[in-house]
């Protein structure tokens, strides 16, 4: 019925290169910081710009993970990390929307030197959850603590340090053609957090639980970022010392299907798996686990684990469902790529699944989030005819600056959080947690469950639709 349901609705084109300049722009709707003359989300001012001046630090910049204002910097890593990946595997295939993605990354990677710029600190998060989560504000207004949390020698926080490691290394081999000073210093600073992160082990749920919890908790251990660490600095430096970390502690983590902000399991397999395929070695774990993932996606796999929409869309336990669809196609397609080249099949039981299969369950996520879904609409703002206007976000449905110059106070935002009108500004290329089971959407501003755009469902996306816009059928 699924496989139905996806091949019907399957006929509707789409304009995958306008959807990736939309979602290249979301990101620059959620800068923090002070915004650069060559910012094109203009109804967006700059906002933050004394972060950590309490403490003698700068830490400006960086991005507001969804649609509050806090800086949490475990997912805003991971997002860097996966904007990242998509450059350096699909970036030719961006055209004049590569400079964009190359602004992203940079945007990010330059907050991370300043997170990590203080020897034996690394900082996790900027303001207090709390309070901002109880004002409805505009980030331009803020007038809640603007608190800096760090993680420490005596206070680890294994997982986020390790991801901000991650992001370095990933960002350094984005620059590494175009500004090897820069490149270079990336690389230097992932060595320096990851030898961190590993010496000085534990979960940042125990040092900073108090702020970072129940909004991005570490569910999955910091084993897996670690490890992920690891990887990414293989991949930047080739050094035998992160391949044999990688090789020696893979089988510490549960090597499941998962992959995301929070747990990278899937993505080492992956990510390694591509080392592992050019020495010729088919029959090693990674691949093999690799292998496992593909097939608890698709639906005619005997080893299927997640479930289906009755209109196709891929769902996991959980809110923001759309992070799994994207950051799991993301997957689907990588993997594709790195198979086709090695000339390999996957066996799920009986089943024998060719690349193209993988490319195929990919495309079918990435339509039906931009409208070949039974409601027809987009879930991305601003594509195509219908798309969410009522979307969770601060910044967004508040009045920009230029129609309201007067400031915003914490409770005055409230009468637009309420309000049934749609959002007054477009944050182009957003694309919210999506639909329930049913492929029904309410388009409720309060259902953040639903209408809650963030960087990690954007970040994966970016790939598919560079790939897509270059292989449309």
């Amino acid at each position: 019925m699924v496989v139905m349901a996806k091949a019907a609705m399957a006929v509707t084109s789409h304009d995958y290169g306008d959807a990736l300049t939309k979602s290249l722009l979301f990101f620059e709707g959620q800068r923090s910081g002070k915004l650069p003359p060559t910012q094109r989300v203009t109804w967006r001012k700059d906002s933050a710009l004394r972060d950590g001046l309490e403490i003698g630090v700068d830490l400006v910049g960086g991005y507001y993970d969804a649609g509050d204002n806090v800086k949490f910097n475990f997912p805003m890593a991971f997002s860097t990390t996966m904007v990242a990946w998509s450059v350096l595997e699909f970036g030719k295939l961006m055209g004049s929307e590569l400079p964009h993605a190359l602004d992203s990354v940079r945007w990010a990677a330059d907050y991370f030197l300043k997170a990590t710029a203080l020897p034996g600190l690394v900082f996790a998060q900027v303001g207090d959850p709390f309070a901002d989560h109880d004002c409805w504000q505009r980030p331009e207004d803020m007038d809640t603590p603007r608190t800096p949390y760090a993680v420490s020698k005596q206070f680890p926080g294994s997982e986020v340090s390790a991801e901000i490691a991650a992001a370095l290394a990933a960002s350094s081999l984005v620059f590494r053609a175009a500004d090897r000073g820069y490149s270079a210093r990336l690389l230097k600073r992932a060595r320096m957090v990851f030898e961190f992160a590993d010496t000085y082990r534990g979960s940042y749920n125990e040092s900073l639980g108090r702020w970072v919890c129940p909004f991005y908790c570490s569910f999955s251990g910091y084993e897996d970022e670690l490890i992920w660490g690891a990887a990414w600095l293989f991949k930047a430096t080739k050094a035998a010392y992160y391949w044999n970390y990688v090789t020696k502690n893979i089988n510490k983590i549960q090597n499941s299907a998962e992959f995301g902000w929070d747990t990278k399991d899937a993505g080492i397999n992956v990510l390694i798996s591509k080392f592992v395929m050019s020495g010729n070695d088919t029959s090693d774990i990674f691949i093999s686990n690799a292998d496992k993932f593909v097939c608890t996606l698709l639906p005619e796999s005997p080893s299927l684990s997640v479930s289906y929409s009755p209109g196709g869309l891929l769902f996991k336990p959980g809110g923001s469902n759309m992070q799994h669809s994207t950051a799991l196609s993301f997957l689907l397609l990588v993997y594709s790529q790195y198979i086709n080249q090695s000339k390999r099949l996957i066996h799920c039981g009986n089943v024998v699944i060719p690349p193209s299969r993988l490319v195929q369950v990919a495309k079918g996520q990435v339509d039906y989030i931009l409208g070949s879904n039974p409601l027809g609409m987009s879930y991305m703002v601003g594509y195509g005819k219908k798309f969410p206007e009522r979307i969770h976000h601060r910044a967004s449905s508040l009045p920009s600056s230029a129609t309201h110059p007067e400031r915003i106070a914490c409770a005055g935002g409230n009468q637009y959080f309420h309000s049934a009108a749609p959002n007054p500004n477009l944050l182009l290329g957003a694309v919210v947690g999506g639909p329930d089971f049913k492929d029904s959407y309410a388009d409720s501003r309060p259902d953040f469950a639903y209408s809650e755009p963030t960087t990690y469902i954007n970040a994966p996306l970016l790939a598919l639709l560079a790939y897509f816009k270059s292989h449309p059928s």
